[in-house]
């Protein structure tokens, strides 16, 4: 029987480490699934999902436990046992009810996270992915945000009605829907 490793990886980014951490899953058994990795103010961080045989689960864990003398941090987590995850992105969930990508822009200013994510709470929106970045816009020079996110809405909203009660946070906030 398979089990599902949730792991959450951090470490001074260099060259070389997701080939470490890859080296020593396949040296343990284990089956690299799915995985999200970004480089952020000098540090290497990822969450990834393995899939190991029982018999090997102990042993894949100490050799992931041991990276840490390689200067990484690793959580892991048990995810569930792999019966039914085919590899398919999300397919370990259950189906969605609808699934939306949006991208938002709106002046920087401390908070904007929260408020969104209150909202998106509050509508009962499960969040798949989110990334978030800053850069200056090109006439002013003023700081703007920006938010990428997949989103799994529930039955009761539509798109209108998400694209409403976030611009409603403020005048300046701009949502769109990017092509799924």
């Amino acid at each position: 029987m398979n089990h599902l490793l949730a792991l959450t990886v951090i470490t001074n980014d260099r060259p070389g480490v997701v080939e470490l951490l890859a080296a020593t899953i396949k040296k343990n058994h284990g089956n690299w699934l799915e995985s999200s990795m970004s480089h952020l103010a000098g540090k290497f961080a990822g969450i990834l999902l393995v899939s190991v045989a029982e018999n090997h689960r102990d042993t894949l864990m100490d050799a992931l436990d041991s990276l840490a003398s390689s200067g990484l941090r690793i959580t892991i987590e048990n995810a569930a046992l792999a019966q039914a995850h085919t590899c398919a992105k999300h397919s370990s969930q259950k189906p969605s009810n609808q699934r939306i990508s949006i991208s938002v822009t709106s002046n920087d200013r401390p908070g904007i996270v929260g408020e969104i994510s209150k909202i998106l709470a509050s509508q009962s929106v499960n969040v798949e992915e989110l990334s978030t970045y800053c850069d200056n816009a090109p006439m002013s020079g003023e700081s703007l945000f920006h938010l990428s996110a997949s989103l799994d809405l529930p039955n009761h909203l539509d798109q209108e009605g998400l694209q409403l009660v976030l611009e409603a946070v403020s005048d300046d906030l701009i949502v769109e829907f990017d092509p799924t």
